[in-house]
């Protein structure tokens, strides 16, 4: 099968088109014929160990300290499933399926083997397999956080990177949860956040959040490139700040859990199981979940894709078309 390897880190260019072994389910697997992946900001920092400096020695351990462990990128997709392992009881040939890969990777191929127990689930009838498969990352982890946030109907959230993957489900999760949403984004964003519903947009090119006087029951930073002064400006002192692609605190944040009743939660994996997909598919049949995409490439066009995302300015989603190569 024709698959996305890279055997060292660095520039996009490491990917290489290959021809790689077709896998074969375990017993407790399912074989899926890729027809669509995504390039996230996940795939970015994976490719180029550009994480940052306090997870450097875990992301090295985990990645691998010399050269890649794992050859082959892409951590959310959606297929058909092709074979079954003979354990296997919750999904059968033929069924259309979206998934999270991300702890091993993989979806950058025609084929992929999963764990029926693990993020998998039944696509959304409404969906594309392109649309769906920009689903299992992004919008899992909106959800996760949110929920660990236990916003109430009618809380004030706002959403700092709201036109990014994770940022356009959060802004409509947290209105789904029932809150006001304000999402923070560059002008060339603005209509599509408020096509994604949120009850305010500030462009912050032109508007600093901070400085409008106006408080917050939630603030949701989803890119990492707000001010966490900024942010504690605006936050109620019994807020929660939410800081997705911060995994462990600084000095100013440990101050501030220590001497405020302010609560903060950093980014964390979502559970590896299948609950939160079954959810969001539910979101999504029901209209009260949209995804947005900026761009389609091809598998063959990995590394344009990957420059691409790495310009940080990328709208929703960046889906890979597997499809085409299947067919070729």
């Amino acid at each position: 099968m024709k698959a996305i390897v890279y055997t060292k880190y660095g520039s996009p260019e490491v990917l290489q088109l290959n021809e790689v072994e077709k896998p074969v389910p375990k017993e407790k697997e399912i074989l899926v014929k890729v027809k669509a992946t995504t390039v996230t900001v996940a795939d970015i920092r994976a490719r180029s160990l550009a994480v940052p400096f306090p997870v450097w020695l875990p992301a090295r351990i985990a990645l691998g300290f010399r050269k890649p462990k794992k050859d082959i990128l892409g951590m959310e997709l959606a297929g058909v499933v092709e074979s079954v392992g003979k354990d296997v009881k919750r999904f059968k040939e033929g069924d259309q399926i979206f998934a999270a890969s991300l702890l091993g990777f993989g979806a950058y191929a025609e084929y992929k083997c999963l764990p029926e127990d693990g993020p998998v689930s039944i696509k959304p009838s409404n969906l594309s397999f392109g649309e769906a498969a920009a689903i299992p990352i992004g919008a899992r982890t909106a959800l996760f956080h949110l929920k660990k946030a236990n916003i109430q109907s009618g809380q004030k959230v706002l959403v700092y990177g709201a036109s990014g993957s994770v940022g356009s489900y959060a802004v409509q999760i947290a209105k789904y949860l029932g809150a006001i949403v304000t999402g923070v984004c560059s002008t060339a964003n603005v209509e599509l956040v408020k096509s994604l519903g949120a009850d305010k947009v500030i462009d912050y090119t032109s508007e600093d959040f901070s400085s409008k006087g106006e408080t917050y029951d939630v603030i949701f930073e989803a890119v990492g490139k707000s001010s966490f002064t900024a942010c504690m400006k605006s936050l109620k002192q019994e807020g929660t700040y939410i800081n997705v692609p911060v995994p462990l605190p600084g000095v100013r944040m440990l101050w501030t859990k220590l001497t405020s009743s302010r609560k903060l939660i950093l980014g964390q994996n979502s559970p590896e199981n299948s609950e939160a997909l079954y959810f969001l598919k539910e979101l999504v049949e029901a209209g009260e979940l949209k995804v947005a995409i900026d761009r389609t490439y091809d598998l063959e066009e990995i590394v344009e894709a990957h420059r691409y995302v790495e310009k940080g300015h990328k709208k929703g989603n960046v889906v890979i078309n597997v499809e085409h190569t299947n067919q070729s």
